[in-house]
């Protein structure tokens, strides 16, 4: 059995301006406040001797290649990203940055955000724009039925609302 795994599908390069705000703010606190204290206890571990048994220096490098990856992974994603800030010319229809809130079949209300990959642990609510959910809902008007499949089978909502402010 080989060790090949296909690459993951490229995700949407779209972001929200706080989204992108966040990603920067993260960047620039892995870059000028958390890599140089990681870097300082590692060349203080390194100072203390014998640097195969020094568990401080060896998670501190450890911890300098997890910042190395993010802060590559954050520089190159920024630098792709298109920052959607204007909101559609048609505010019934349902794109990307849209609130949304859907009535189930059982007449259950659940409001949601459509938002980039990168956004979906910001808040409660936030999904992304490739979700199966979210795809079905892009494009679609104010008061119409989406029908959407689920893991659990398909399930019908109402387009209750559309918004493009947060609540």
């Amino acid at each position: 059995m080989s060790r090949y795994r296909p690459p993951s599908p490229a995700s949407s390069q779209y972001i929200t301006p706080e989204g992108a705000e966040q990603l920067r703010r993260e960047l620039e606190r892995l870059w000028r406040i958390e890599r140089p204290q990681v870097t300082q206890a590692v060349a203080e571990a390194a100072a203390q001797g014998d640097r195969s048994e020094n568990a401080e220096y060896t998670y501190g490098k450890r911890r300098l290649r997890e910042i190395d990856r993010r802060v590559r992974y954050l520089r190159k994603r920024l630098e792709g990203m298109v920052v959607v800030e204007q909101p559609p010319s048609d505010p019934r229809r349902v794109y990307f940055g849209a609130w949304v809130t859907l009535e189930g079949q059982d007449g259950q209300e659940v409001r949601y955000r459509i938002v980039g990959p990168d956004e979906i642990d910001r808040e409660p609510g936030f999904i992304s724009m490739d979700s199966p959910l979210a795809r079905a809902l892009l494009g679609r008007r104010l008061d119409e039925e989406v029908s959407v499949e689920l893991p659990g089978g398909t399930r019908r909502f109402v387009i209750v609302e559309v918004a493009y402010r947060a609540p």
